[in-house]
């Protein structure tokens, strides 16, 4: 019988090694969007190709990792080149069609050795901020995103291979930056793969295998008992995409169905729209990720370390094609946007069992531009991933969603600091402020989006993928839709040019200029003339909420600046006796700021003094 003690001090350990993982590359990494915006994630992983732990940055790289690994093990095997894998070997790729997202990617593993037979592996993927390829515009093939590394080795038995590393440093426009990664990603995964060898040096490795079987067996079984808590039944939901970027007002339709039986779910993304013209498709390992992301969500979301064992219970029915099971040459420059709201639909499709344990729609999307231009002094290209904003997550039974947070594809990532894209970049970040109104009304309200206004000081390149404008996150159990997601422009001091969709692409930025993210809200929870009175009074003091909001989806009156505590009562009587629907107003959709003339005269004060 496996020692209790050792099995705890085991999960302890591995997930030890993946957070000191991190923290090296956290150290170590030459991009912002790594050390700060955390958009990575390393992983330690069994002899077949298991997931054993995951230190999470990006929850939906959950299977691609893994599926690197054993595409790896073929590879290099004897179904393969035969080539074998050998201590001190660093094997990459940034293959889209196994990782499942884009050629940014770049995926590192060591293999882990006791004497001579391969013990686990130890990986990291992380995004890289440039890996050639198009800058601007809408890219419909994936030999138009960047450079293409297939499975090959980074270094052979502790040799560096040169002959990639030049072909690498010659494909991109960062070259110091790119290799101070790939330096620091490989750091980090011999690190973890010399903790993990310290760990079976000390317990051995049958102790510690055997330790890892019963980690993966008891969050299997922790799974499966929530699963059993389910009612059996077939669920399903559907919502939509606003489009790919090039049949622009076509929505691409996502359905799902979910199956309970006794102990297992099965999720079927059979229905899920086929692959798209647009950089919006992503591969097999994301479409997979989708459901075990929502399905980890739904079952054993504070178990550690996230392993193997936690998908036991779950089937997916995934046919290849599909806008998340993508075959080549599809283009897959933005793979994360559409995995996200797949994974929204499934917990949609849940509420209908599980109410209690599913949130309402969130803002799904990174709210991310992609700036390029040159720096005035020295003329050296620079490029940004706009710095991700959060948004507004949806309500659940009992809480409010949360604000301004991160969209679930991107789960660990962080909002990158004003002050370092002031520093670094030639912009000023003018606003990053809560963005009022945009939480679905609901018994409990769902988080409010938030807005940035980011102005030029000399000129840039300006694209924006922006997602889920018009499938607004929708409520549940009687709650309202958020917001929706907006993209604006302004020329100088003009007023805004508001864009029907989010997809601007190659848009010429001049000194002066400002570019407007607007992310959206949460859904509501349950129906809002159930709201506490004193939460809503909470919400407009703080903001959150406007007094026409108040009003049109509260159900409340007023009686001067104070809430008329009786009147609000019989409103609210009233309206559930007539069943009169709420209002559902989108706040400020298409009704832009349009500056006062007082206020062009502070613009253009501003411009002279920061802009010259």
């Amino acid at each position: 019988m496996q020692d209790p003690v050792i099995t705890e001090i085991v999960r302890n350990g591995l997930v030890a090694i993946t957070e000191e993982m991190k923290s090296n590359l956290l150290r170590t990494a030459y991009s912002m969007i790594i050390y700060e915006a955390q958009d990575f994630t390393v992983g330690l992983f069994d002899a077949k190709g298991d997931t054993v732990s995951i230190g999470i940055g990006l929850p939906m790289f959950i299977r691609g990792m893994s599926n690197t690994v054993k595409v790896m093990l073929r590879h290099f095997g004897p179904e393969g080149r035969n080539e074998g894998i050998h201590p001190g070997d660093v094997l990459v790729t940034n293959d889209a069609y196994t990782t499942g997202s884009h050629l940014n990617h770049m995926t590192f593993v060591v293999p882990i050795f006791d004497g001579g037979a391969i013990i686990g592996f130890s990986a990291c993927m992380a995004h890289w901020a440039d890996i050639g390829g198009t800058l601007d515009g809408m890219t419909k093939d994936i030999f138009s995103e960047g450079v293409q590394i297939p499975m090959l080795k980074m270094y052979r038995r502790g040799e560096i291979n040169h002959d990639l590393a030049d072909i690498i440093r010659m494909n991109i426009r960062l070259p110091e930056r790119g290799m101070g990664d790939l330096n620091a990603q490989v750091a980090a995964v011999k690190l973890g793969a010399k903790r993990f060898n310290q760990l079976t040096a000390r317990y051995g490795v049958p102790t510690v295998q055997a330790a890892i079987a019963a980690i993966m067996d008891h969050t299997e079984a922790a799974a499966r008992a929530q699963v059993l808590s389910m009612p059996d039944g077939v669920y399903e939901a559907e919502s939509f995409m606003d489009d790919d970027g090039v049949d622009a007002g076509q929505q691409i339709p996502i359905r799902v169905k979910v199956t309970v039986a006794g102990d297992e779910m099965t999720i079927d993304l059979t229905d899920v729209a086929q692959q798209v013209k647009g950089f919006y498709n992503s591969g097999e390992a994301a479409g997979m990720a989708c459901c075990q992301v929502a399905f980890k969500c739904l079952t054993s979301p504070l178990e550690k370390p996230i392993n193997e064992g936690s998908f036991r219970p779950l089937k997916i029915i995934l046919p290849m094609g599909r806008v998340v099971s993508a075959v080549r040459p599809s283009p897959m420059r933005w793979w994360m946007t559409f995995p996200m709201t797949i994974v929204d639909t499934i917990f949609k499709a849940m509420a209908q069992a599980i109410p209690e344990r599913v949130i309402a729609g969130h803002h799904a999307d990174l709210l991310s531009a992609a700036l390029n231009g040159r720096m005035p002094e020295t003329n050296k290209l620079w490029l940004l991933a706009g710095g991700l904003i959060g948004g507004g997550w949806g309500a659940k039974r009992g809480s409010d969603g949360s604000n301004a947070t991160i969209c679930i594809n991107d789960g660990d990532t962080h909002n990158s600091p004003v002050e370092q894209t002031e520093a670094k970049y030639p912009m000023v970040v003018e606003r990053y402020a809560l963005r009022e109104d945009s939480g679905g009304a609901g018994q409990w309200r769902g988080g409010l989006g938030t807005e940035k206004v980011v102005r030029a000081t000399v000129p840039f390149n300006f694209n924006a993928q922006v997602e889920r404008m018009h499938c607004r996150p929708w409520g549940l159990e009687g709650g309202l839709s958020g917001a929706g997601n907006r993209v604006s422009i302004q020329e100088g001091v003009n007023p805004e040019q508001a864009f029907p969709s989010g997809k601007v692409l190659a848009k010429a930025l001049q000194r002066g200029d400002a570019y407007i993210l607007r992310s959206g809200g949460g859904g509501g929870y349950g129906s809002p003339l159930d709201r506490p009175l004193e939460r809503i009074a909470h919400d407009l003091h703080e903001g959150y909420i406007t007094r026409g909001r108040a009003e049109a989806s509260y159900g409340v009156v007023f009686a001067g600046d104070r809430i008329d505590e009786a009147a609000t009562a019989a409103r609210r009587a009233q309206l559930r006796a007539a069943g009169t629907p709420l209002e559902d107003p989108e706040i400020a959709v298409w009704e832009m700021r349009v500056p006062n003339p007082q206020d062009r005269e502070l613009k253009r004060l501003f411009l002279n003094r920061c802009c010259a």
